[in-house]
């Protein structure tokens, strides 16, 4: 089935699924570009995005966080997989750039040597 038609967010039943339908959407989707086997998983359970839904908004009080949508959502389909969930703040607008405190190899590690030190 069409991604798309498979994520179809309009007709969906129940004002808590309603509520959330769109946005787990657009995580499954993300996740499905992410891991081309969770896709499958979907295509092959022979559940509906309804279903899931449904599933997501089971014993849900007052509120519902959406990492844990996102989450509730992915075990439906699959059941051993986990959903990670990073948050950054940025106030000086480097762009998703690592802070220059941060090195992404090892490469850039500053190391001394004491006999250095005893030089002086």
């Amino acid at each position: 089935m069409e991604r798309n038609e498979y994520f179809k967010t309009t007709g969906i039943k129940g004002r808590i699924q309603e509520a959330i339908a769109r946005s787990v959407a657009e995580a499954l989707e993300t996740f499905c570009d992410q891991e081309a086997e969770f896709e499958q998983a979907i295509e092959q359970s022979g559940k509906t995005f309804q279903d899931c839904l449904n599933e997501v908004a089971k014993n849900v009080g007052g509120s519902l966080s959406d990492i844990e949508a996102y989450r509730r959502a992915v075990k439906f389909y699959f059941s051993t997989a986990t959903v990670s969930f990073i948050m950054q703040i940025d106030l000086c607008g480097n762009n998703g750039a690592p802070p220059i405190t941060m090195s992404k190899s090892s490469d850039n590690v500053l190391s001394i040597s004491l006999d250095d030190l005893l030089d002086f």
